[in-house]
């Protein structure tokens, strides 16, 4: 562990619920368990699901410690803990390495089926209420506990911390998207949506050959920012048909994706999509919307729509290599926002809140 946070304790954020300042306490720092490893937590990004928390908007049990996306070096392995990451490469103390969002058994009844994010046994960093010993189990503290069931992926050392911390949730998610959507090669793909999901989906899709790239978004300040991240065609979303339209003979898109979180985009999704065409809805993660569909489509038009939330341990892997061959020619740094020390977590959090689509570092 870092030679200033080497004693027997380490500080964390503690939060205890809409309204409530975080609580800077320190805890003793456990020793790994079976399964188990320690890790000095070197920076963590402010994720917008932790904003809907710390906003109200979304409830977690409390007490907690915020925060997924995080970047950290190995400390310890407890006994029988991996020491291979998810490439296969070996893992020593002193790795640089980031994770999977949340831990999976492995053998329920869907994680044998491919959707460990599904697993009946879930474990999910940042989501959890601490308890004695179990403290550690988020990203705004000084080190974290990983549980078995984690996958982990070493990092390159020029991919910097406040670029790799957000892999493990918005890149991971989106890689997972491109994973359920198929072969992207020559495709027309509209993302609908340009925060930061629908901005790394408009890269991805370039990186992966798409042929034609349409942006789509309510806001047309961020055309600026979807073309900078690749896409040709920038449109409000009562434009999106019939610039689709204009763009591929009539047809429509070969692949949709839905990252805004509007059961409005989700309908504008399914209707840009070409007939045979496939539509991935991943952004619409609060209840309470409705869309009509009429069978008759879905049939007529030989539509696949799937839902996505989360992803898979392997999708973490395939965000990491995206980010490393894609870094020098796409402006992840735009993204970023400004950078706190944990001591400073509520102005890190006011900051965030402030400055929409941008991620907030967060520094132990």
């Amino acid at each position: 562990m870092n030679t200033e946070r080497s004693s027997a304790r380490a500080l964390a954020a503690v939060f205890s619920g809409h309204g409530e300042p975080f609580r800077l306490e320190e805890f003793p720092v456990p020793s790994p368990g079976r399964g188990e490893v320690l890790v000095d937590v070197s920076c963590s990004t402010i994720c917008g699901s932790d904003l809907h928390t710390w906003h109200g908007r979304r409830q977690e049990p409390t007490p907690c410690i915020l925060g997924h996306e995080i970047v950290g070096r190995i400390v310890a392995f407890g006994p029988g803990a991996p020491r291979i990451d998810l490439r296969g490469e070996p893992l020593a103390e002193g790795d640089r390495i980031t994770w999977t969002l949340a831990a999976s058994c492995g053998e329920c009844f869907f994680c044998v089926r491919g959707v460990p994010q599904k697993c009946e046994h879930l474990f999910k960093y940042g989501h959890s209420a601490i308890a004695p010993g179990r403290e550690f189990s988020g990203g705004f503290a000084e080190c974290c506990l990983l549980t078995p069931g984690t996958g982990i992926v070493k990092l390159p050392e020029d991919l910097t911390d406040a670029l790799a911390a957000p892999a493990n949730c918005a890149v991971a998610t989106v890689a997972a998207a491109f994973r359920l959507a198929g072969p992207i090669e020559g495709a027309t793909v509209a993302i609908l949506g340009c925060g930061v999901l629908g901005l790394t989906a408009t890269a991805m899709a370039r990186h992966l050959g798409a042929a034609e790239v349409v942006a789509c978004d309510l806001d047309p300040g961020r055309e600026e920012a979807a073309r900078r991240f690749g896409s040709q065609v920038f449109c409000e979303p009562a434009d999106l048909l019939s610039d689709l339209r204009d763009l591929t003979n009539g047809r429509g898109a070969d692949v949709t994706m839905e990252f805004s979180g509007s059961s409005v985009a989700v309908t504008g999704a399914i209707a840009a999509t070409r007939t045979g065409g496939v539509s991935v809805i991943a952004g619409t993660t609060t209840p309470g919307g409705k869309i009509e569909l009429d069978p008759n489509e879905l049939v007529r038009r030989m539509l696949t729509i799937r839902g996505l939330h989360n992803y898979a341990p392997g999708d973490l892997v395939a965000a990491i290599d995206f980010l490393t061959e894609a870094s020098a020619d796409v402006p992840f740094t735009s993204l970023q926002g400004d950078s706190f020390p944990l001591v400073e977590i509520e102005a890190a959090f006011t900051s965030s809140g402030s400055r929409a689509g941008l991620r907030t570092a967060v520094v132990p």
